[in-house]
């Protein structure tokens, strides 16, 4: 790609900028960049690793939570890239203390919760003269937000674009804004309110946004009045070449996220499994620390649980296995959180050769997408799983057709090139 002289940009989102996590779904926008024009706040409690950044800050909930309670506490830590570590999995920090232990209930995200988190993320406590001069040393060009559902990163990305006079770029992946829920918690009202009121805010400002896919595309611009781009998550998978399943010993994967009602249909995808051949096992990775998801994949006889690996091995196995899985839940809750999602996985999926099984409701972005690419064997319905699965183990003919459609898709939507050259002219549109 031509060199370009790219704007100081200051990414803004909860986790670090890393290769090997969730967050590397920012490469798909930075890839390309100069790791001098890269710096990025985050609250997340993990010690960053090298990646993409040349330096990063953090600021942590428990650093705020002492600073609120009067103890002598430093809020904010600077990382340089030449002093973290390799990349490896992420790293979570040992407070050590009662206090910071005792504030990871605040993991839970609960309306109360954030409106707590909220009022412990005051100005006064984050906007400090060590954050400002870290700032104006490097006196950032653009802000790259990503959307998330609390009440405090606003105020940061606001605050920046307000004193730099600078365009905010807003990565739109889930529908936060207008998925409302009946309740009669007067803490849900009231932190929807507030939440909305800042989300409000950002988008007045100027700049543009970056979605997922074309469903959350034009429902945001539509709404809001914004002129963003769909920019596909890309893969950076080796394709293997076209093969048969192995019927006798199919190796099935799954990584990624298991809440939100996945963890139940991986549940009915391994209770088909076993049913057309007691041997078959689905293997599941994930980054799960809360046994509650996980307890009953463990002890079910068609699943392998292994936890979470790196995601060199991710690609590894994602490129040798035969059946590659994408579920989602089927819940009210669940659908309306995923019903415009598109996960790397997809991008991941479609890049692999393998074949890809997807199971979850038609509302679902990323079973949409799977269904309208015409290169999956997808199951919108537990009645008709087993069936599904019979076929794509045993139909060698359209294993052969959703390869090649996948590898087509997979070319239009989800090269490093295509998916970095839409962001750069979005970039250049909310400059001016």
């Amino acid at each position: 790609m031509e060199k370009i002289n790219h704007p100081r940009v200051i990414i803004i989102q909860t986790t670090p900028y890393s290769t090997n996590n969730s967050s590397r779904s920012l490469d798909t926008y930075f890839h390309y960049w100069e790791r001098d024009r890269v710096r990025q706040i985050f609250s997340r409690n993990w010690k960053p690793q090298k990646g993409h950044c040349g330096e990063l800050y953090q600021i942590k909930d428990s650093d705020l939570l002492k600073k609120w309670l009067h103890r002598p506490v430093d809020v904010g830590t600077i990382y340089h890239y030449e002093d973290l570590d390799e990349q490896g999995t992420s790293q979570v920090i040992d407070e050590g203390d009662l206090t910071s232990q005792g504030y990871k209930l605040g993991r839970s995200h609960t309306p109360m919760v954030e409106l707590l988190r909220g009022l412990l993320w005051r100005d006064k406590y984050w906007c400090s003269e060590k954050m400002i001069k870290w700032l104006d040393d490097y006196k950032p060009e653009l802000i790259f937000y990503n959307f998330t559902n609390n009440l405090f990163l606003q105020k940061i990305v606001l605050f920046i674009a307000d004193r730099y006079d600078i365009p905010i770029i807003t990565a739109i992946g889930d529908d936060y804004y207008f998925n409302d829920k009946h309740s009669f918690s007067p803490a849900y009202h009231l932190f929807r309110w507030r939440y909305k009121k800042f989300t409000e805010e950002v988008f007045k400002h100027k700049g543009s946004a970056v979605y997922v896919c074309d469903k959350i595309r034009d429902k945001y611009n539509e709404w809001f009045g914004l002129n963003g781009d769909t920019v596909y998550f890309n893969t950076t998978i080796n394709r293997r070449p076209f093969r048969e399943i192995n019927i006798e010993a199919p190796e099935i994967v799954y990584f990624g996220n298991i809440r939100i009602g996945r963890n139940i249909a991986l549940l009915n995808i391994a209770n088909a499994l076993g049913k057309i051949n007691s041997n078959y096992k689905l293997q599941v990775y994930a980054n799960e620390q809360d046994e509650a998801y996980y307890s009953e994949l463990t002890k079910h006889p068609n699943v392998v649980y292994s936890g979470a690996i790196p995601y060199s091995e991710v690609m590894k196995k994602t490129s040798e296995c035969d059946i590659y899985v994408v579920a989602e839940g089927f819940r009210e809750e669940d659908i309306n959180f995923t019903r415009y999602s598109l996960s790397t996985k997809a991008a991941d999926g479609l890049g692999s050769g393998a074949t890809l099984l997807a199971y979850g409701p038609e509302e679902s972005g990323l079973i949409d997408y799977l269904i309208k690419t015409g290169a999956a064997f997808v199951c919108t319905e537990e009645t008709g799983l087993e069936a599904t699965i019979r076929q794509l183990l045993t139909d060698k003919e359209k294993q052969r057709l959703y390869y090649d459609r996948a590898s087509e898709i997979s070319k239009k939507n989800h090269t490093l090139e295509g998916s970095t050259a839409v962001f750069e002219m979005i970039v250049s549109r909310a400059m001016g």
